[in-house]
């Protein structure tokens, strides 16, 4: 018995139309990543890119539970001494509610080359508008 592994041209593509308004960050963002992973097709393979694609409307609209809205933190360091930068959630969430969920999604990806291309399949924003009419994503309907 032989293992088949997908070729590179019959891997089929969807795009999904994600609705964020009112829901958690924390759980959102592993349904997305596991889409973008491919993990939910019968035919997966980890090393292989097989997500589709998914389109994240009213990013400002998400929530977060507990203390997170005033407590939580993101860091960045440019690798110099005094170089770290400190932003947090209530800040980001006000100035770009977008980069909320590529950082959990991205968080989520694989730390490699993949990963990196996986990200680029993921398209968020901040309100109801988005640029990705031509495609018709299907509405996904997520917990």
């Amino acid at each position: 018995m032989n293992t088949y592994t997908l070729k590179k041209g019959e891997i089929q593509r969807k795009w999904y139309l994600v609705d964020a308004k009112d829901k958690v960050l924390g759980r959102l963002s592993s349904q997305i990543a596991t889409i973008l992973r491919g993990k939910h097709k019968p035919n997966y393979s980890p090393h292989l890119d097989m997500g589709d694609f998914v389109v994240v409307i009213n990013a400002e609209k998400i929530r977060v539970t507990g203390k997170k809205y005033s407590q939580k933190v993101y860091y960045h360091y440019s690798g110099y001494p005094g170089g770290l930068k400190v932003m947090p959630y209530s800040k980001l969430i006000r100035s770009r509610p977008e980069r909320v969920i590529e950082k959990a999604v991205r968080g989520m990806l694989p730390h490699n080359r993949l990963g990196r291309k996986l990200f680029r399949h993921l398209n968020v924003y901040p309100g109801a508008q988005h640029h990705h009419q031509a495609q018709k994503p299907e509405p996904l309907e997520l917990d």
